[in-house]
């Protein structure tokens, strides 16, 4: 742990999920291993003469949402801006942003957990450009991204990692923000009184951001710092002098002649403002209350909106404990086993009723639940006419005789004191009746038989 303790603040870009990029028809696609170039038009690789279309709808509702969840002040007025500057992954010489020293950012003046949001707005992605063989791919050129932007009131990386952990998990529950996109990060550090501020480019996750605010927070503290523009190397976990810090006059911001101003009124922020969920920490405040369930169980469940809100609409028909384990546990097993997410599957709150209470009340067997369970792949089904639980200890003996017939050296093993031979011998009964079994009726009668 540094403890070096300095201003810290922080620019993030993030993806926000649309299906087209932010000025044309181009798919938003984000697929690893896409083809370079194969989801590209004139507009968004800049060609003469091209003009941008009308902005992206979903992407200014889902930037005022952020803003709103950031509790910014919204600007009713959004006028794009021209930033200029000279590198092959903007071939237009200029990115269209609601940022710059005469724009109308979406939001402004915002707080969140205790930390001073400046502005959140809008802009268009480049393209990536590999410096080492100079090719450039602008598959993402043009993807719609926000921009959140922090004043200094971070002290260590520590603080920076807790905050932006928070800040995705709300953002994540607001289902506006592409998660599996990653994030791209500048960082601003500076000693107070003691060193000039310091800006750390395209930091790619919250681990290397605590990394290089911890090496940078170092190295100022021993070196001392001029303004200026540096890279953080993740294989050196080291930061290096790139260039002299620009000023925002050497973007040269104008007004953007091609897109009108955006306006907003009353009752689209209205709007937009109901849409926002409940946040991470209210749903878990709500779990533990109302549920009367554990916090680390009630974590777990908060964790994702589409679990959280799934067990809430399955506690409403089964009593919520039970419930508890079928969604925390088993579902989430079913989940990870197919690597889907909840909103992946087709999984009816009403099926899934079903089952646990067929389970409940000892109609089917758990291991036939779980069965069964494994079946909601890609989609759900009533478990209705499912052959149910074998009770009758007659029955089973028969089946419990077979099996011991069967297995006479296993047997053999048990009488002699390996006691772990019965859940052998108990598993080979379910395989024989399809799970159907009741697991304890077994277990009394292999017991008594072997006696």
């Amino acid at each position: 742990m540094n403890e070096i303790q300095g201003m810290i603040g922080l620019e993030i870009h993030v993806y926000l999920i649309t299906r087209e990029k932010l000025f044309c028809r181009c798919k938003a696609v984000r697929e690893k291993g896409l083809r370079a170039n194969s989801y590209i038009c004139p507009i968004c690789t800049g060609m003469p003469g091209a003009k941008p279309m009308l902005p992206n709808k979903t992407a200014v509702e889902k930037a005022v949402q952020v803003g709103l969840m950031l509790n910014c002040r919204i600007n009713k007025k959004l006028v794009w801006q021209r930033k200029h500057y000279d590198w092959p992954d903007l071939p237009k010489g200029f990115q269209s942003t609601l940022s710059g020293a005469r724009a109308f950012p979406v939001g402004l003046n915002g707080e969140f957990f205790g930390i001073i949001v400046r502005s959140v707005h809008l802009e268009e992605d480049p393209a990536a450009w590999d410096p080492e063989t100079g090719r450039v791919d602008y598959n993402r050129s043009g993807f719609p991204l926000i921009e959140i932007i922090t004043e200094p009131d971070f002290s260590t990386s520590e603080e920076v990692i807790d905050w932006l952990k928070k800040l995705f998990h709300n953002l994540d529950y607001l289902r506006a923000v592409a998660s599996d996109a990653g994030l791209k990060a500048d960082v601003n550090v500076n000693l107070p009184k003691k060193t000039e501020r310091v800006e750390v480019k395209n930091v790619n996750s919250i681990e290397n951001i605590g990394k290089a605010i911890d090496y940078e927070l170092e190295r100022q503290f021993k070196e001392g710092s001029e303004r200026e523009t540096r890279r953080f190397d993740e294989a050196k976990e080291k930061t290096f002098k790139m260039r002299e810090k620009e000023e925002e006059q050497d973007y040269r911001f104008i007004s953007d002649p091609d897109l009108q101003p955006i306006i907003l009124d009353d009752n689209f922020i209205s709007e937009m403002k109901k849409l926002i969920p409940e946040s991470p920490e209210k749903k878990l405040e709500k779990l533990i209350r109302k549920y009367k369930i554990g916090k680390a169980d009630a974590e777990v469940l908060a964790k994702n909106l589409d679990i959280v809100e799934f067990f809430e609409k399955v506690a409403e028909k089964v009593e919520p404990k039970f419930a508890l384990y079928w969604v925390t546990v088993e579902l989430l097993r079913h989940l990870n086993y197919n690597k889907k997410k909840l909103s992946g599957l087709d999984i009816k709150v009403e099926h899934f009723v079903e089952l646990l209470n067929f389970v409940k009340s000892g109609k089917i067997t758990e291991l036939q639940g779980k069965e069964i369970l494994n079946k909601f792949y890609p989609k759900s089904f009533s478990p209705r006419g499912i052959e149910g639980k074998i009770s009758s200890s007659s029955e089973l003996e028969k089946v419990c005789r077979e099996i011991m017939k069967k297995n006479k050296e296993a047997v053999e093993k048990y009488k002699e004191g390996d006691i772990k031979v019965l859940n052998f011998l108990i598993g080979e009964v379910m395989k024989k009746t399809q799970k159907r079994a009741d697991f304890r009726v077994v277990k009394e009668i292999l017991e008594r038989l072997m006696k």
